[in-house]
């Protein structure tokens, strides 16, 4: 029998059941009242599990907050690239990129805000970190083939400037200057910069 056909094992089951609980379990805590309100006991009575078990599964509340977010950020990123593969427009293709992951990130703006800080200061070789981190690749890489399309800028251009691009982004969402702003406005921010900086490049 193929391995991809074969039937997953009880044990596997259970862990992914397990792992779905706490999942679930730290989501509702956290969206109800922040991650930073929350303990890693009351996300393991939640999920119905000891708190020994919760850490094999993640290590910290940040892991936690990460485990959650990831799924959320990889929802939102689908998104935005569906809708930009049916927008001609450069700038507009970018930005139908980003408004999804900046909606995502702001559902609940001190767990958006201590997400981004887990991704950049959290643990690398920690699962649930690495995984965040290959979303941002992921959204360098939808922006660069955007940045491609009219042939202003090659491949070694437009990785370069999606890189810059996701700074912009990431630097826009977490400043505190911005955090009573409306999802709109920080949009509206980075879309600002975006033209500036594509529009520098090509007149240039």
């Amino acid at each position: 029998m193929p391995l991809s056909s074969q039937p997953v094992g009880r044990r596997e089951r259970n862990k992914q059941e397990k792992l779905d609980r706490i999942t679930a379990a730290a989501r509702e805590l956290f969206a109800e009242r922040g991650v930073d309100e929350v303990t890693t006991q009351e996300i393991a009575d939640k999920a119905d599990i000891g708190a020994g078990t919760l850490f094999l599964y993640a290590k910290t509340k940040g892991e936690l907050l990460l485990l959650v977010q990831n799924s959320s950020y990889a929802e939102a990123l689908e998104e935005g690239a569906s809708a930009a593969a049916r927008i001609t427009d450069v700038l507009d293709a970018v930005v139908a990129i980003i408004r999804p992951v900046v909606e995502c990130n702001r559902k609940q703006v001190d767990n958006g805000r201590t997400y981004l800080r887990e991704m950049v200061f959290g643990d690398p070789e920690e699962p649930h970190h690495g995984e965040a981190l290959a979303l941002t690749v992921r959204t360098e890489a939808a922006i660069a083939e955007v940045l491609q399309r009219d042939g202003r800028f090659g491949a070694g251009e437009a990785a370069a400037l999606a890189h810059i691009v996701s700074a912009i982004m990431f630097v826009s969402m977490a400043v505190t200057i911005n955090l009573t702003k409306p999802v709109d406005a920080v949009v509206q921010e980075i879309e600002d910069q975006v033209r500036v900086l594509l529009r520098t490049l090509v007149s240039g």
